[in-house]
């Protein structure tokens, strides 16, 4: 068997808030620590039958950005949602949330800009 590893590294400032959030994989092709503005992971506890995440965002993340951060995120959950159940009519819903939730965040966004 072949063993994988991915390595997160956050540095917080003085109040413990990341200012940076830099990761690494051991399969991966790139030669430096990847940066990121923001992490979602999500673990699966069979025994205990909860999810357990760690969400964090730095400080230099824009609101546009995190938007289209969680459109992104609900869109491949629902591909992922698909490939594991082949429940198609589920998928297409969550995509379909995905794409009004990234709507309406636009409208908002259009509209306080008035």
């Amino acid at each position: 068997m072949n063993q994988s590893t991915i390595k997160i590294d956050v540095l917080l400032d003085p109040d413990k808030i990341p200012q940076q959030i830099s990761w690494t994989a051991s399969d991966s092709t790139a030669d430096m620590a990847q940066q990121a503005k923001a992490m979602c992971i999500a673990f699966w506890d069979g025994a205990d039958k909860t999810a357990l995440r760690i969400d964090l965002w730095t400080k230099d993340m824009m609101m546009d950005e995190m938007a289209d951060f969680y459109y992104q995120m609900l869109m491949t959950m629902a591909d992922t949602f698909k490939r594991a159940t082949h429940q198609h009519e589920l998928s297409d819903d969550m995509k379909k949330f995905a794409k009004e939730f990234f709507d309406k965040f636009r409208a908002i966004q259009l509209k306080e800009q008035q």
